[in-house]
């Protein structure tokens, strides 16, 4: 399994719109910190935003597998795993079938895509 992770953040200014976000986003709170809103689906393919609070607790989020593979760009704050350890402005990206524990850090927003949606493992 390969993940690669660069840090864009030298050279991409990252800025959202949160009034626009709450206003916009119909999220689903998980109740640890953490809650999922979906922007785009198409077929088993989903764009998502998660958004972790600063007092996040450790494991919010679970081991999960992605079937299709996953990318991410962490808009705020800080996520690591198993892997390494990405601030704002860093892209990431999984293979297909690889498995993770991500946490985080601060508050934290990332936009994601799932070329297959996820497994919990």
């Amino acid at each position: 399994m390969a993940n690669f992770s660069h840090d864009l953040s030298d050279w991409l200014s990252i800025d959202f719109d949160s009034e626009w976000l709450e206003e916009n986003i119909r999220w689903k709170d998980f109740g640890t910190g953490v809650r999922l809103g979906r922007i785009a689906r198409e077929d088993s393919t989903s764009l998502v935003l998660y958004d972790a609070d600063s007092e996040v607790e450790v494991e919010a989020f679970q081991p999960h597998m992605h079937p299709g593979g996953e990318v991410y760009l962490v808009l705020e704050g800080e996520v690591y795993d198993e892997f390494g350890t990405y601030p704002k402005g860093s892209i990431v990206w999984m293979d297909p079938n690889s498995e993770h524990n991500p946490k985080t850090r601060e508050k934290t927003l990332i936009l994601v895509l799932w070329p297959d949606g996820v497994k919990v493992l």
